[in-house]
């Protein structure tokens, strides 16, 4: 597991961007897995600014980890009060660069089946080949997408229920801004499972802020739980990279290990 230290949040989110898009240069037809929030909107500005100057998207696919039951899906439309992940990802990134709509997915938060469309969803990842680079973020009690405390870790996409700490940090985040009463937010989620985000060749969590600092560290040095479901980066077995800004990180017993590690990879080119 390589663990980067940066200044601030705009050095991190430039940091995952070159990450990213070393991938897309490495390979123009990867697989990325992509996630909403506020944490990747910076590492996503950079990505745009890097196809301004040539980065291609076109060959590139990409799953996200998932969206609100019962919002809309359409990339090219902004509904009345429309808070979902679909129109979070074309706003942010989609409409800024040249990948093909038959290349994005996200979970379809209007489906009649839900149940059904998971396990295609899941079938849909296994057909591209599965996920070469997984991007996640940390909710604030640790969880990785939609999936709340006392989820297993081997669980595959399916639909959740939304804890109250999640619904609170998701209504600041987005609901309150739009005028939408707490009440009127969905209280479900579909989500890719902790089991499915393990299956990623690999994983890049970016996590900033001084109020993420205890979970950062539990998530990275504390032991593997279900209670916090980050705490699966633990067992992954392939390419981990973790990018955190310095307040993200000031909790970690061994960051001071970490940063010199990374000091040495890039001094031997490693």
């Amino acid at each position: 597991m390589d663990i980067i230290i940066r200044e601030n949040y705009e050095k991190m989110s430039k940091c995952a961007a070159e990450i990213i898009a070393g991938y897309v240069k490495a390979k123009p037809d990867c697989v990325l897995g992509l996630a909403t929030g506020s944490t990747p909107i910076g590492a996503y500005r950079e990505l745009i600014k890097m196809h301004r100057e040539g980065l291609d998207f076109s060959q590139v696919k990409t799953f996200n980890l998932d969206e609100y039951l019962g919002v809309g899906i359409d990339l090219e439309k902004t509904y009345d009060m429309d808070q979902s992940y679909a129109r979070f990802m074309y706003e942010e990134l989609f409409k800024h660069i040249n990948i093909k709509k038959e290349n994005i997915y996200i979970p379809d938060g209007k489906t009649k089946d839900p149940k059904k469309y998971c396990a295609w969803y899941e079938q849909e990842i296994k057909k591209a080949g599965g996920i070469d680079l997984q991007l996640l973020g940390l909710g604030g009690d640790g969880h990785w997408g939609f999936n709340e405390p006392g989820s297993s870790l081997g669980s595959r996409t399916r639909v959740q229920a939304l804890t109250e700490q999640t619904l609170d940090d998701n209504y600041e985040a987005f609901y309150k801004k739009a005028n939408i009463a707490r009440s009127e937010m969905p209280h479900f989620a579909i989500t890719m499972g902790v089991g499915t985000i393990l299956e990623a060749r690999n994983i890049l969590m970016i996590v900033n802020g001084a109020r993420k600092a205890d979970v950062v560290a539990k998530c990275l040095e504390g032991p593997v739980t279900s209670q916090i479901t980050a705490t699966a980066i633990q067992l992954h077995s392939g390419g981990i990279t973790v990018v955190l800004d310095q307040a993200a990180a000031s909790k970690l017993k061994n960051a001071g290990h970490y940063m010199f590690v990374e000091k040495m990879k890039r001094q031997y080119g490693l």
